[in-house]
């Protein structure tokens, strides 16, 4: 695509950031963008929504991003969490179990649940009319695009007549899935791997007595592996690996579906809903940015699907990008946060596509002496009490952590650069206990028991934070200021008193032998602030975002750009 000129005599659109497609990732992004008050425009090709249940799962770290996004309950309605995850051999014999319903990693949700794509992307939509900054143009396609040191100039097309027009956004975030159109107009290649085996995807609606297996279930068969799982809504999710020499037309006859799916569900009460053969990637783009264009999701990205991680991980890309692109439009922050984006990002997506991979390589054993193996070895670890825990309590899965990127020293050290557990609170003012986020807003946060100093002094003026008194378990909500009822704590607009309900903070806390801890806006920890740490914790988030160590202006109100809606 080159260099893109404006129709004649047409108003150019002015908007902070285009999102160039509208699936899960695109959608997500722009409701977070959208409650922390930039201008977004929303591009997508598609005039109506897909309908095909494609993504199936997603995780913890998911729904807290979502939660984030002040989408939790609706999103969370619409989804069932597994309590149970087997292998089984041809035979049927379990030699792997994961126990989800014991699995807590400590972020405040479920580690899996399964929903039905449409009815999210509805829900991610219907999140979008919340703020009149954020506008979704569908029907419509991006044909160019032009950058200049202050903005990029991109050139949409209406795909029923055709008509172009040009909009004028400070960044361009690339959300249009493996077919990128906006990787392709910055020309940014991809590498990696495909992977021959096609498999067959079938999901459909079934009443829950016509369910025969009712547990997630990978069928490691050799001669067919195979992945059944209930789902929302009543649905049901089955995939199969086609045999050597099958056709895609023969496997999506109605007859060979019946009698693939016969062992799971009654084949005579299974609405079929979508029934296609795909293969899989494992691809990854050169680079992420491209000056101010960036990529998100499936366009920067593609993972076997074993983990089910490929969706799970565009989200973590909004998460991570959102706050920082509106740090900086705000002023908040210098341009080279930017760069962060890819330096946290890469290393952990890769990291999940290679456990996909691995776990791949369990579950496609391709011939009766291997498989036999596989079983046989899995069985025999597993008597090995610490071994079972670690397959059965899902610890094989990477830990949501950063090496290098937008932290105190730039590289992770102990648990800077990991994600903050998410424990419940009792917040004055609130009824009942809620997730710690929903106490947090949407920016820094410095978090520390009560009674400790709050970070003093000029060195925190003007930097987006807001500052939380965490009490311990027990302490009554009546003595504690209540903002809402404009009581402020100390007097201060930026400090949040809660109640640390179950005593999870102050045992963090102790733990790491720290006074404070320096949150970021999507809940990793920036800095552990040690006894006379306080003043070097805040010159190394001026640092970090690129602001003058004396203060950048003004505060921000809540110490963030607008804070996500809590639910």
């Amino acid at each position: 695509m080159g260099s893109v000129q404006p129709p004649a005599h047409q108003e150019v659109q002015e908007v902070e950031v285009a999102v160039i497609g509208c699936g899960p990732v695109g959608a997500l992004t722009a409701n977070l963008l959208g409650a922390r008050g930039v201008t977004t425009l929303v591009v997508e090709r598609s005039a109506a929504p897909h309908g095909q249940p494609r993504a199936f799962s997603c995780d913890d770290e998911a729904l807290r991003i979502y939660q984030q996004a002040g989408l939790l309950d609706e999103v969370r309605d619409e989804m069932i969490a597994p309590s149970l995850v087997e292998y089984v051999n041809r035979a049927g014999r379990v030699f792997a179990r994961m126990k989800l319903s014991e699995t807590d990693f400590g972020y405040g949700h479920a580690p899996l649940r399964f929903f039905d794509q449409p009815r999210l992307e509805r829900t991610l939509r219907a999140g979008l009319d919340r703020f009149p900054h954020v506008q979704l143009a569908l029907g419509t396609e991006l044909v160019g695009l032009t950058q200049d040191e202050d903005g990029v100039t991109v050139l949409l097309s209406d795909v029923a007549t055709g008509q172009r027009r040009a909009v004028r956004a400070r960044y361009v975030l690339g959300c249009d899935g493996a077919r990128s159109a906006t990787r392709a107009a910055v020309r940014i290649p991809l590498s990696g791997a495909s992977y021959a085996e096609p498999w067959l995807a079938v999901s459909g609606d079934v009443p829950p007595d016509a369910v025969r297996v009712p547990d997630t279930t990978f069928v490691c068969d050799w001669r067919r592996p195979a992945f059944v799982s209930p789902g929302a809504a009543g649905s049901y999710r089955m995939e199969f690996m086609l045999r050597p020499g099958e056709t895609e037309d023969e496997v999506q006859r109605p007859e060979t579906i019946a009698a693939l799916v016969s062992p799971y569900v009654d084949p005579d009460r299974f609405a079929v809903t979508r029934a296609v053969v795909y293969t899989f990637h494992h691809l990854v783009a050169q680079r992420w940015r491209e000056g101010r264009v960036f990529l998100l999701g499936d366009a920067a990205h593609q993972m076997p699907p074993f983990m089910g991680q490929g969706l799970c991980s565009g989200l973590r890309d909004a998460a991570n990008l959102s706050w920082k692109l509106a740090l900086v439009l705000s002023g908040a922050a210098d341009d080279t946060v930017l760069d962060t984006y890819e330096t946290e990002r890469r290393p952990h997506t890769v990291e999940m596509a290679r456990t996909s991979v691995r776990l791949g390589h369990v579950f496609l054993a391709r011939n009766r002496i291997t498989a036999g193996l596989r079983d046989t070895a899995l069985r025999a670890v597993q008597t090995v009490p610490r071994v079972r825990r670690f397959v059965e309590r899902f610890e094989f899965k990477p830990v949501p952590a950063y090496r290098r990127g937008l932290m105190a020293g730039g590289r992770r050290d102990g648990v800077v650069g990991t994600m903050f557990p998410q424990p419940r609170v009792l917040v004055p003012g609130a009824p009942g206990e809620r997730l710690l986020d929903e106490a947090l807003g949407g920016g820094f946060v410095v978090l520390g028991r009560a009674g400790v100093d709050s970070p003093p002094g000029p060195l925190w003026q003007g930097l987006p934070v807001r500052f939380v008194a965490v009490h311990p378990p027990g302490t009554p909500l009546a003595g504690l200021p209540d903002p809402l009822a404009g009581q402020p704590g100390d007097g201060r607009p930026d400090r949040v008193d809660v109640v640390d309900a179950d005593g999870v903070l102050g045992g963090w806390l102790r733990r790491h032998g720290a006074d404070l801890v320096v949150l970021r806006p999507d809940r990793f920890v920036f800095a552990l602030v040690r006894p006379g740490g306080v003043e070097q914790a805040a010159r190394d988030l001026s640092a970090a975002l690129g602001v003058p160590p004396d203060g950048p202006g003004e505060p921000l109100p809540n110490g963030s750009e607008a804070a996500a809606p809590a639910r």
